[in-house]
C-alpha cells in the first residue's frame, strides 16, 4: 500500500480546528496527539473522517481548557475519559490516556495514565496505534507503519489476549483486513480468532450488527468472506448458512457498493425464514428486516435463471413487489447468473427498473365489488385473477381493455366458484 507520510500529516494539520484544539490542550505539562483512524487513513490517502485525540490531560482539565477557549465540551464518555469538544460546530473526541485494569470481553475497567506508548499497546491492531504529535512527528511504537505498507492487519502483542479484552475484535479483525489488508488473513490473528470464537456469544446483537454492516461494505469483503466462512464464523454469527460465493460476485457489481442491506442479503438470506432469523440474531430494524424478507420473496420468481429478464418480466416484478425489491432481486440473479458485472444487458435491465414507472392496476377491490357480481372472499379472488390476466395482457390502461379482462374473470367465477386464478 502506498504511504505518503508527509502529505498525510499535512492534510491533518490543514484543518485549522485540529490545530487550534491541539494548541489549547498542549502545554503546562500536558501533551495531546492525533490518534486512530484519522492517522491511518491520512497516511494512505483516504478521507480521514472523524479526528480523535489522545491526551495526558484529565477530563476535568480538558473541559476547563475547552471552556476557556470558548469551545463546547460535552462529557460523552466521561467514565472512560472521553470528552467531545465542539470546535466551531465540529466535534472531536478527546480521550485521556488509559490503562485497562480488568475486562470481561465486552467492556473494560480503566485507569488514566500518562504514557503514550503504553496507551498504544492496549489498542487492537498495529495500524491503529499510530499517533501524530503537535510538532507533526509520527509515532509508531508497535510497527504499524510497516504493517500498513504491507497490507497486514496484525494484533498488538498476544492476539488471544487482545481478543479476550473485547471479543468484537474478532469481527474487527476481519473487517479491517477486508478494508486495508492484502493477501490472506494474518495467520496468528486467525488462529487466535478461531480459538476464542466462543466469546462471540457474549457480544450484544447490536454491536455485531454494526460491525457486520461495515464489513459487507469493505473494499475486499468479497474475497475475505470466503476465509471467514471456511473458518466457520458465519454459522455462529447468523445462526444459519452463508453464501460467500454469491456475495463475492455481488460485490463486483458496482451499483451495490454502498448498499449494506443488499450485501447482507446476498451473504445470509435465501428465503424469508433467513430474514426472520437475522432480525433476532442481529436486532435488525423493522425497515431492514422488511427489505430482506421482500428481497427473498422477490427472488423466487427469478431463481436459477441465467438469462436477463425481459421487459415484461421486469414490469411484472415492479408491479408485484415494488421497485426496491425488484432491484434487489435483479442484482442477486445477476450475481447468480455468472455474467460479467458490467454485462450491458444486465445493466440495461437495471436501468429499465430504475426509470420505468411502476405499473398500477386501474381497478380496485371496490370496483370489483361494485360490479355486483361477486362478494365476500370472492372479491379478493377476482382481483388476484384480474391482476394475473392484466400482467399477461401487457398492463393495458385503456378502460375498455381492463373492463373486458374483468368480465372474463367474473365469467369464470360465475361458472365455477372454486376458480381463484386463470388457467
Amino acid at each position: 500500500m502506498n504511504i505518503d507520510a508527509d502529505k498525510g500529516i499535512a492534510t491533518l494539520f490543514g484543518n485549522r480546528r485540529v490545530v487550534d484544539l491541539l494548541g489549547i490542550l498542549n502545554g503546562d505539562g500536558e501533551e495531546t496527539r492525533i490518534v486512530g483512524g484519522a492517522v491511518r487513513n491520512s497516511l494512505i490517502g483516504l478521507q480521514t473522517g472523524d479526528v480523535d485525540l489522545a491526551t495526558t490531560a484529565l477530563p476535568a482539565t480538558v473541559i476547563a481548557r475547552a471552556k476557556a477557549a470558548h469551545f463546547k465540551p460535552v462529557p460523552t464518555g466521561i467514565e472512560h475519559g472521553t470528552v467531545t469538544v465542539v470546535v466551531r460546530g465540529h466535534p472531536f473526541e478527546v480521550t485521556t490516556l488509559r490503562e485497562d485494569i480488568a475486562t470481561d470481553g465486552r467492556r473494560a475497567v480503566v485507569r488514566f495514565g500518562r504514557d503514550f506508548e503504553e496507551d498504544a499497546r492496549r489498542r487492537d491492531f498495529t495500524v491503529n496505534a499510530l499517533s501524530i504529535s503537535a510538532d507533526r512527528a509520527l509515532h509508531d511504537p508497535v510497527g504499524g507503519l510497516n504493517d500498513l505498507k504491507a497490507g497486514r492487519i496484525r494484533f498488538i502483542g498476544d492476539p488471544n489476549q487482545r481478543i479476550r479484552e473485547d471479543y468484537l475484535r474478532i469481527l474487527r479483525f476481519f473487517r479491517f483486513h477486508a478494508a486495508y489488508g492484502e493477501g490472506p488473513l494474518d495467520r496468528a490473528g486467525l488462529d487466535a480468532a478461531i480459538a476464542e470464537r466462543e466469546g462471540l456469544a457474549v457480544l450484544s446483537a447490536e454491536r455485531v450488527r454494526a460491525e457486520m454492516m461495515k464489513l459487507v461494505l469493505a473494499q475486499r469483503a468479497g474475497e475475505v468472506a470466503q476465509e471467514i466462512s471456511d473458518a466457520g464464523f458465519f454459522e455462529r454469527i447468523f445462526g444459519g448458512i452463508a453464501y460467500p460465493a454469491l456475495f463475492a460476485r455481488l460485490t463486483r457489481i458496482e451499483r451495490t457498493a454502498g448498499d449494506a442491506a443488499l450485501r447482507l442479503g446476498a451473504l445470509a438470506v435465501c428465503v424469508r425464514e433467513d430474514a426472520d432469523r437475522l432480525r433476532e440474531r442481529l436486532r435488525l430494524s423493522k425497515a431492514e428486516h422488511k427489505r430482506l424478507a421482500e428481497m427473498a420473496d422477490a427472488c423466487i420468481a427469478w431463481r436459477n435463471r441465467i438469462s436477463v429478464p425481459d421487459q415484461r418480466d421486469l414490469q411484472a416484478q415492479l408491479f408485484l413487489v415494488g421497485r426496491v425489491a425488484a432491484n434487489d432481486a435483479l442484482a442477486l440473479v445477476h450475481a447468480e447468473s455468472g455474467a460479467s458485472p458490467s454485462d450491458p444487458d444486465w445493466l440495461a435491465a437495471a436501468e429499465f427498473l430504475a426509470q420505468t414507472p411502476q405499473p398500477r392496476l386501474p381497478l380496485t377491490g371496490e370496483d370489483v365489488m361494485a360490479s355486483g357480481r361477486v362478494r365476500g372472499k370472492l372479491v379478493g379472488a377476482a382481483l388476484k385473477s384480474l391482476q394475473a390476466r392484466w400482467i399477461r395482457a401487457g398492463f393495458p390502461q385503456e378502460p375498455a381493455a381492463v373492463a373486458r379482462l374483468l368480465d372474463e374473470v367474473l365469467a369464470d367465477i360465475a361458472l365455477d366458484p372454486r376458480v381463484r386464478t386463470p388457467p
